[in-house]
């Protein structure tokens, strides 16, 4: 599969890059892309929720009446969870809902996406490019280029970039990762997604 080079201005260069068969071009496998998306979300859960129980509950544990003789239900302190202002039966407690995945089967689930991807002619290629310094703008006008402005974007790099993440930072829609960042969750949920030339080395290298 060939897809075009563009520069920062939107323009064809006029080269092309050959994406490699084995990673864009695949049988997707959409179990394993359901399962690494769930490990993704539930990774991302923070299990704080809690309520008060009974043992939670500040008061008194005196019975708060006989046990018998009284005609109504026995009752053995005033945090029992039938009356008001008692502890909640079986709340929610702290709970850590991650789980472990093969690596062979994350790899798969990203191919499959990044296939998927390609299928619908989601993919870009740019050239190398960065900014003297942070500045939205100029990083909405390159989306404006590409006319990807309109659509949740990413702009995958080869290494760390300061500048254009946070150029990127104030836009609704659009962020800027490394290769090593980009996860099945980040390649579907996307429209647009855009390499920088010498990220396709990084991919197929780390594949």
């Amino acid at each position: 599969m060939e897809l075009k080079v563009y520069n920062i201005k939107g323009e064809d260069t006029g080269r092309k890059v050959n994406l490699d068969e084995t990673i864009f071009g695949i049988e997707p496998n959409d179990h394993s892309i359901y399962l690494d998306v769930k490990q993704y979300r539930a990774n991302n859960r923070q299990g704080t929720h809690k309520a008060k129980e009974r043992a939670d509950i500040k008061g008194s544990t005196r019975k708060i009446k006989k046990q018998k003789g009284t005609g109504s239900a026995r009752a053995g302190s005033i945090k029992n969870p039938l009356f008001r202002g008692g502890g909640r039966v079986f709340g929610p407690r702290p709970k850590d809902y991650s789980f472990k995945l093969n690596k062979k089967l994350k790899k798969l689930a990203r191919k499959s996406a990044l296939t998927y991807k390609a299928q619908e002619n989601g993919l870009y290629i740019v050239e190398d490019f960065s900014f003297d310094k942070p500045k939205t703008s100029e990083f909405k006008a390159f989306e404006n280029n590409l006319k990807i402005a309109d659509k949740k974007s990413i702009l995958v790099l080869s290494e760390p970039n300061k500048n254009l993440y946070l150029s990127s930072r104030n836009l609704q829609g659009s962020k800027a990762i490394t290769v090593s960042e980009l996860t099945t969750y980040d390649i579907l949920d996307a429209k647009a997604l855009v390499f920088v030339e010498s990220s396709i080395d990084v991919l197929e290298k780390m594949f």
